[in-house]
């Protein structure tokens, strides 16, 4: 059987319990032509403005575009603003049932000005505000049902007030006692409150202050002040453009360097990281797979302006260009190759290995890029122990997309992926099936 090295494939749909403080962003964009009149100022003619979930919301729309079930536990306000946002995330068809009203308090919104793909100016409408005691009695009380619902717990910590001392310890009380790991987004200097948690992901700046260490000491240090603080079993620090170092409370270091072609905004890309390894560790990646998947959405969301959305089809682009053997998929990981697919025409060219690479196959799988030069070429290995070495050098064409193996049969996989168009060889010669459609009912 060939092994699946490319951990790209082991991403299948998880369940999320999100916790965190939801906020709605907003963006006016327009162009800057002249100065104010009234003040040394630029005027931005405004030609369009959106609205979408940011801070824990952004985390959900990561995850959504991930193939995530998200329940989003947080608070709003009796407002436009807390309307607006909880909309928005049911539209994605996250669950919101657990998203309370608090009296008195305001949605937080994050209004940024953009002028020609820039920002120019972010206004902010927000308050700290404690979470009132009557709902976070609420909220605990619900915690025990909502984690047998759910795989892993992300805390997303934008400091307005939501995440008290005693939520937060009741979250990860119980998560631990049913093996759930916590992975939290923290804010502020004190991160005593996150203890107990499986991994916490601050920024450098984050780190620095929560350590209490001037900026010339050496990141060991803080790591190994914070793990001692918290007593938690990993701290993933995030350094911007210079990518990611993860330590174990064991002392292990491992840096991942960003790989990024440009870096336009930094905005959201926490969140993208949080999202990524919520994904990963929920689907038996280890720590180390995770926060390298993590790293490569990384530096795809901070080529963006604004806060992105990275999905998988996204992120399996980006690894080809690192690693062939993320081509690799099998029957009962086809959820990502679909992922993968959306929006993408592409066809099935279904081969055996023990012919070994022939004149005649290399010839087709050329023909077929020639022919179909803006398709994906998906090669299904036809028969059940295709040969390792083979599939090693099909991985390696630049003209093969993606390879399946060990699925039950070519019209297993039509009838998932639907292809747009199947072919065979048949005596050397490349042969064309019938429509996907027709070769299901044969």
């Amino acid at each position: 059987m060939v092994k699946l090295i490319g951990a790209l494939s082991r991403l299948n749909p998880v369940k999320v319990l999100l916790i965190g403080d939801f906020m709605l962003d907003t963006y006016t964009m327009g162009k800057i032509r002249r100065i104010s009149p009234e003040a040394p100022v630029s005027v931005l003619n405004v030609q369009k403005e959106e609205s979408r979930p940011g801070g824990a919301g952004n985390v959900a729309l990561n995850l959504v575009s991930l193939g995530a079930e998200i329940c989003a536990v947080g608070r709003i306000g009796p407002d436009e603003a807390g309307q607006k946002l909880k909309a928005a995330l049911e539209k994605e068809e996250i669950l919101t049932h657990h998203l309370l009203v608090q009296q008195g308090f305001k949605t937080p919104v994050k209004n940024r000005l953009i002028a020609d793909a820039q920002q120019v100016l972010r206004v902010d409408f927000e308050t700290f505000a404690p979470l009132d005691q009557e709902l976070e009695r609420e909220i605990i009380k619900r915690i025990p049902t909502l984690l047998a619902q759910v795989q892993i717990v992300a805390i997303s910590d934008y400091g307005k007030g939501f995440l008290s001392t005693a939520l937060l310890a009741k979250v990860i009380e119980e998560a631990r006692k049913k093996e759930i790991p916590v992975i939290v987004d923290p804010k502020g200097e004190d991160f005593a409150k996150y203890t107990g948690a499986t991994i916490i992901k601050p920024n450098l700046s984050e780190a620095y202050a929560a350590a209490r260490l001037a900026p010339d000491t050496s990141l060991e240090r803080v790591a190994t002040t914070i793990l001692h603080q918290c007593n938690v079993d990993m701290l993933l620090i995030t350094r911007s453009e210079a990518g990611m170092t993860l330590f174990h409370k064991s002392g292990e270091r491992v840096d991942f360097p960003v790989r990024s072609k440009e870096v336009k905004d930094v905005t959201g890309a926490g969140d993208t990281v949080l999202a990524l390894i919520c994904l990963a560790l929920a689907n038996g990646l280890d720590i180390k797979e995770a926060a390298h998947f993590a790293n490569i959405a990384a530096g795809l969301a901070i080529e963006r302006l604004g806060c992105a959305r990275i999905n998988l089809a996204e992120m399996a682009e980006r690894l080809f260009e690192f690693n062939s053997d993320n081509k690799i998929f099998d029957e009962e990981h086809l959820f990502a190759l679909e992922q993968v697919l959306q929006g993408k025409d592409y066809l099935v060219f279904g081969i055996e290995s023990k012919e070994g690479m022939t004149t005649a196959l290399f010839r087709s799988i050329r023909e077929l890029s020639q022919r179909h030069p803006q398709a994906k070429l998906i090669v299904y290995m036809r028969e059940d122990a295709p040969d390792e070495e083979f599939i090693s050098l099909l991985s390696s064409l630049t003209e093969v997309d993606f390879i399946v193996v060990n699925c039950e049969s070519l019209k297993t996989l039509c009838a998932r992926i639907h292809p747009h168009q199947v072919y065979l060889i048949d005596a050397g010669r490349l042969l064309a099936l019938p429509h996907a459609d027709a070769l299901l009912t044969t």
